[in-house]
């Protein structure tokens, strides 16, 4: 095989896990599933971006970051700042005081359109945007917290504070950003309706396709000789760095791909939704995304995937059937994942999965029909009837 494409791929593996996946998102869920129910799990495949950047960052940078959600709701903002200036065209919004701006910022008495919410008119500024307005910003706390060696639980006090912050900064400026309501009534991408069924299906395979394009890079990094200095940098951080490596120039590097990757995550939600609002950047949300990766195995690029699916409909179904009850089972999911899946579902996969297939590949022996054994014969001569004289 290329080695190239052995790295894409992860051996045969891994593109045999990779191709099971692939076949699950795109073939099953999308002929076994109606279109309210596809849509739903079309938002559980955008929460599996930030699953797989996590991957990278924690399960081998060893970058615990509790503010993921960060990312994943500037890259959601970026993309429903497009759409609402789309759904704002002054015919739509000719009842308004002043035509042709988002309705929030007309109910907070603002009469012009702010100066950063220009750029946002072009569809091709906003895909840039998507990627580079969340990279940008984890630039910014990589080289403020690496470059001084925060590490461990200070980083992660640190990412959750942030995320805090930038919360209470989206709600407090209701008139620029919509405040607790966040951007909504998005309807329109280019003219194309995204609230039919036909648009989120298409969506949906967007997502899918884009997913598996971001596991596809994440294990080419974990393959090359980044991936192995992430390992060394995770267990033993001080003997990279005497070795003659910017640890922190890795760990900034890798923290900006995960924030790239929940970026477009954030992107897609806002699509499939039609919604984008603050409950999706705060602390919650961003250690609900680490607990995907956890359940799906911190160190398995397919099973963040699976540990998002799994974690979001058990959410569902729980709140669905056991609306009273659904937080404490949700608990006691996690709770029993921890205790004894330490590794997640690929752990459970590697301890048993791979042991099970292994006994059904087995051929069964078929016993072979005993041999005839020889019945030994005396080689005496038969004696002679005895006749009397």
């Amino acid at each position: 095989m290329n080695p190239t494409l052995d790295k894409l791929l992860g051996g045969k593996q891994g593109a045999i896990g990779l191709a099971l996946l692939a076949a699950l998102i795109l073939v099953v869920f999308p002929l076994a599933l109606d279109a309210f129910r596809l849509n739903m799990v079309g938002k559980y495949l955008t929460y599996a971006f930030v699953a797989v950047g996590l991957v990278l960052c924690w399960g081998y940078g060893g970058i615990l970051s509790l503010g993921q959600g960060i990312f994943f709701g500037l890259g959601g903002y970026c993309m429903a700042m497009f759409l609402k200036l789309e759904a704002s065209d002054p015919e739509s919004t000719k009842i308004q005081s002043t035509p042709g701006i988002p309705d929030f910022m007309d109910w907070n008495q603002i009469t012009e359109l702010p100066l950063f919410w220009e750029p946002f008119h072009s569809l091709g500024f906003t895909l840039i945007a998507v990627v580079a307005v969340p990279v940008l910003l984890a630039l910014v706390i990589g080289i403020a917290m690496f470059k001084r060696r925060v590490g461990d639980v200070y980083f992660s006090i640190v990412t959750q504070a942030i995320a805090l912050i930038l919360t209470v900064l989206i709600i407090g400026q209701q008139g620029l950003t919509g405040g607790v309501n966040g951007i909504t009534d998005l309807r329109t991408l280019k003219g194309w309706d995204i609230r039919s069924d036909e648009a989120k299906l298409i969506l949906y395979f967007v997502s899918a396709v884009l997913l598996i394009g971001c596991i596809l890079i994440a294990r080419f990094i974990i393959a090359s000789k980044l991936g192995r200095l992430l390992l060394a940098m995770r267990d033993k951080e001080e003997r990279v760095r005497f070795s003659g490596y910017d640890v922190a120039s890795f760990k900034i590097f890798v923290f900006c791909v995960g924030a790239a990757f929940a970026g477009i995550g954030g992107a897609m939600f806002t699509l499939q939704v039609g919604f984008m609002s603050p409950s999706f950047v705060g602390i919650v949300p961003s250690i609900e995304m680490v607990i995907f990766a956890a359940v799906g195995g911190r160190l398995s690029l397919l099973g963040a995937v699976y540990g998002a699916l799994l974690v979001n409909f058990g959410k569902t179904y729980f709140s669905e059937s056991f609306p009273e009850l659904w937080l404490y089972l949700m608990g006691g999911l996690f709770i029993v994942v921890v205790m004894y899946f330490p590794n997640g579902l690929a752990g459970l996969w590697d301890s048993h999965g791979k042991r099970w297939l292994a006994r059904l590949r087995r051929k069964p022996q078929v016993a072979a029909a005993p041999k005839p054994v020889a019945v030994a014969t005396s080689k005496r001569p038969t004696p002679e009837l005895e006749t009397t004289p």
